[in-house]
């Protein structure tokens, strides 16, 4: 006799198949950073069904950080020709707007995107409905985290691993957007 699912997987498992039936739009977002004041250098939209829905360069206000270009290998050169993040937004936020928004650390990437907006002093209205894959990867894992108080979290890398994905947590947009959605249908035990 297999031994019980734990509730927080079981829980994870019907979350994420809810969140797949849903269709979501994926995104994952490449930045000069992780501070207050930095940006995004890279974005990329992936359909519910795979397809990349968008994928671009964003050109920053400011050089990118060495220590940034050695996590994802985007350089200046790469990003010189690339359109500022005010001229992309409009684009960008079209394709979620209205659609439950699926991400690994959701967090950071909404906070990055308010951060573009407000690096061009531009207002920051939006209110996405938004899910974020690492918290249900947490609870499907299940290990307790006490200096937390509640489920530990995982890198991208880690949770692809587990889930034995062949798709690289390369640090690149659409390499990650894609990881990320292989996850979810992985918890939701479902094909990717």
């Amino acid at each position: 006799m297999a031994a019980p699912t734990p509730p927080t997987r079981q829980a994870a498992i019907d979350l994420a198949k809810s969140i797949v039936a849903q269709k979501p739009v994926y995104l994952d977002t490449e930045t000069t950073g992780v501070e207050r004041d930095d940006e995004i250098v890279e974005i990329a939209i992936v359909e519910w069904d795979g397809s990349v829905l968008y994928e671009s360069y964003v050109r920053p206000s400011r050089p990118i950080p060495a220590q940034a270009t050695r996590i994802h290998g985007i350089k200046d050169a790469d990003v010189q020709g690339a359109k500022p993040w005010p001229v992309l937004w409009q684009s960008i936020r079209n394709l979620m707007v209205g659609r439950l928004l699926a991400t690994y650390n959701s967090d950071f990437d909404l906070r990055m995107m308010q951060q573009s907006q407000a690096r061009y002093r531009l207002p920051w209205r939006e209110t996405f409905n938004a899910i974020d894959i690492m918290k249900v990867y947490a609870d499907y894992k299940g290990v307790w985290d006490p200096n937390r108080r509640s489920m530990r979290y995982f890198k991208l890398e880690e949770a692809g691993a587990f889930f034995n994905i062949n798709i690289p947590n390369a640090h690149r947009a659409a390499a990650d957007t894609l990881l990320a959605r292989a996850v979810l249908h992985s918890i939701a035990e479902l094909p990717y």
